[in-house]
């Protein structure tokens, strides 16, 4: 068996003072994200959008493998035939594929199939999952755990882009496959999440939200 050469290990550690203030700070950071479906046109650098998907790809993935692909979109014509075909598939799922109780679930959000951040946000990261991999004999590999190491990933792509000062919103249109075929992908990638990046236009607003308490969604066992 093969194994992967082992390094010492140099964990970053503070005072618990400062631990306190480092999650108390990014914890008020982080609960500022808001899902944004404004966006202005205003232009992100690329090496900010290259930082945040290499922050994103240090997530863990089962056997290290990282089972992931991020397409990343600037062309405005590859941009407009995606929303186009986006729109298409949501048409659908609002007017016949969605029941009646998450129509309603959705309706204080104010969703509906029209997507025009696509076309606006400077950039589309389409989160790709690898359900297997090739070796440099061209044979198929296994990747495991892959939806759960894909989610992680693409939480700390979220993270990532809300620490630049950057928005961005989690789109799923169901089926997802059309976009593997517009983007030429290889049959081993399939569409998991898409994240249009940029800044939330001047006018932008967001429904008024609250979130769980700690009360509600953690139970200590001591």
């Amino acid at each position: 068996m093969d194994h992967k050469k082992h390094i010492p290990y140099s964990p970053i550690q503070y005072e618990e003072s400062e631990m306190l203030n480092r999650v108390d700070a990014f914890y008020e950071l982080m609960n500022k994200r808001r899902s944004v479906r404004e966006f202005s046109e205003k232009d992100v650098p690329k090496e900010i959008i290259d930082q945040v998907i290499r922050t994103a790809s240090t997530a863990p993935s089962g056997a290290h493998k990282q089972p992931w692909t991020f397409c990343v979109i600037s062309n405005k014509d590859l941009k407009k035939k995606l929303r186009t075909l986006a729109e298409e598939e949501e048409e659908r799922n609002y007017n016949g594929r969605m029941s009646e109780r998450w129509l309603n679930d959705l309706a204080p959000i104010g969703t509906d199939a029209i997507k025009e951040f696509i076309d606006i946000a400077p950039w589309i990261i389409v989160v790709m999952k690898k359900s297997f991999d090739f070796d440099e004999e061209g044979k198929k590999t296994n990747n495991y755990y892959v939806n759960e190491s894909v989610g992680i990933a693409s939480g700390m792509l979220i993270a990532a882009i809300h620490n630049a000062g950057l928005v961005t919103l989690t789109h799923t249109p169901s089926p997802m496959n059309f976009i593997a075929k517009l983007l030429e992908r290889p049959e081993n990638e399939r569409p998991y999440l898409l994240l249009p990046v940029g800044y939330a236009s001047e006018t932008c607003t967001v429904p008024d939200l609250e979130r769980k308490s700690l009360e509600e969604i953690a139970i200590y066992y001591s």
